[in-house]
């Protein structure tokens, strides 16, 4: 037995109308359209599926069971349509973002707050893109955007600048280099750097500094959270290298000194790793707008 959808809506209709006539007007065919098509399925099915005698038509038992499948399927198949159609749109879809910036929680969680308000059918998800290769799950498309701030030429993808940021050296009003108008990489030699738990060679401090000048300091200490690092730091028990919009709150207060790195200051760059055919959905080009400009106010509160 070969059902269509269109068999099943036609038996919904004229059981929720009473009569093939009102049932082909909402079905847009001709009363003989309808017929024929009841004629074929009962054909197929080898059972009448109405019962004629009766006014108005009503469904018989084997027709009842029918109108069952069709009260299960089509809701299901028009809220399929509906996904597609938002699908279409750039209204609904999926955004898995990897995060290569430690830090970047700080901005992202009010920027994914705004972008619900607007696309609440589209599916977030946020994964540390320092615990696996970012980059290559995006090419995979096992992720969709990828935050980070070093650019790479890779087939497919386009990374569309955020904004422009600077690391800033942090440190104990009682530590001596708060007596320093800025940081140079020489500094670090004396001194405990508290760092997030991320390989080096991902760290502004050692790609932009430490690292070309080969200056190590004289301890590492890896912590999870940014609330943790500026403690330590205001017990002066390390320095550290965090980024301007972390660092916003700090600056403002007495157990605190934040300076430039180098006396001509550090600056870097945030970029949003997208796959190029993903660029024009309506919504990801919303979470970039917005990314930028959360980035931003944070930056100058």
């Amino acid at each position: 037995m070969h059902i269509e959808f269109r068999h099943l809506r036609t038996i919904k209709a004229i059981h929720d109308h009473g009569g093939v006539a009102k049932a082909a007007d909402v079905l847009n065919i001709t009363q003989s359209a309808l017929s024929h098509q009841i004629k074929g399925l009962e054909d197929q099915a080898g059972v009448e599926l109405f019962v004629r005698r009766s006014k108005p038509m009503r469904l018989s038992a084997a027709g009842m069971r029918l109108l069952r499948l069709a009260e299960q399927v089509l809701p299901q198949v028009e809220a399929l349509q509906e996904e597609f159609m938002g699908l279409r749109a750039g209204k609904a879809g999926r955004l898995h973002i990897a995060i290569e910036c430690h830090a970047c929680f700080e901005w992202l969680f009010p920027v994914l707050e705004a972008f619900r308000k607007q696309f609440g059918d589209v599916d977030v998800d946020i994964r540390p893109g320092l615990a696996f290769d970012a980059l290559p799950a995006l090419m995979k498309e096992e992720v969709d955007v990828v935050i980070s701030s070093d650019p790479e030429d890779l087939a497919g993808i386009e990374f569309v600048p955020l904004f422009d940021y600077s690391p800033v050296f942090v440190a104990s009003a009682q530590n001596p280099l708060a007596q320093k108008e800025y940081i140079e990489a020489e500094d670090f030699r004396g001194q405990t750097l508290i760092t997030y738990p991320v390989d080096r060679a991902r760290l502004d401090i050692f790609s932009q500094l430490l690292t070309p000048a080969k200056v190590e300091p004289a301890a590492i200490r890896q912590v999870e959270l940014t609330a943790v690092i500026l403690l330590l730091v205001a017990s002066n028990r390390g320095v550290s290298v965090l980024p301007d919009w972390v660092v916003r709150e700090v600056k403002y207060s007495s157990d605190y000194v934040t300076r430039p790195l180098t006396k001509a200051g550090v600056t870097r760059r945030l970029y949003a790793a997208v796959r190029k055919e993903d660029l024009e959905k309506p919504y990801m080009q919303e979470l970039i707008r917005l990314a930028g400009q959360e980035a931003k106010r944070l930056q100058a509160a």
